[in-house]
């Protein structure tokens, strides 16, 4: 069995490696600053699984007033296909109705769109748009 709580500063580490391991860190997105970022936020939208005292996965939510979004959902491959993932998407759901969050929205990179269907079994749909950004601080 697996526990969900709160990412904790003493989790870095661990949720690096972690991330690394998953295949979701990017050249252009420094894991530790966007840790650092989201902890600064201080909404209790970041939460781990951990089975042992290891950590196991991550979900990474938040919400900007009008929806919610997820990020760096991440569970290890020894630990999928179990209901992590579903059981930390459930968490971050939880968390944000209880906040006041109408809706929520997540990203699919290009390469990950096998991830589609894990997504659609727990009621997400595809949303027409298109998705434009802007770099604003250069890490």
């Amino acid at each position: 069995m697996f526990i969900i709580r709160p990412f904790l500063d003493g989790d870095l580490e661990d949720l690096v490696q972690l991330w690394e391991i998953c295949g979701v860190t990017k050249p252009w997105n420094n894991p530790e600053t966007d840790i650092f970022r989201k902890t600064q936020q201080g909404d209790q939208l970041f939460l781990i699984a951990e089975k042992d005292n290891k950590l196991i996965a991550s979900v990474m939510g938040g919400y900007d007033g009008h929806r919610g979004w997820i990020h760096y959902l991440a569970v290890h491959p020894q630990h999928q296909r179990l209901g992590v993932a579903t059981a930390l998407i459930q968490h971050i759901e939880k968390r944000l109705i209880a906040i006041g969050c109408p809706k929520v929205q997540l990203l699919i990179r290009q390469d990950n769109l096998s991830i589609l269907n894990f997504y659609d079994q727990l009621g997400y749909e595809e949303v027409e748009a298109v998705c434009v950004g802007k770099r604003l601080i250069p890490d």
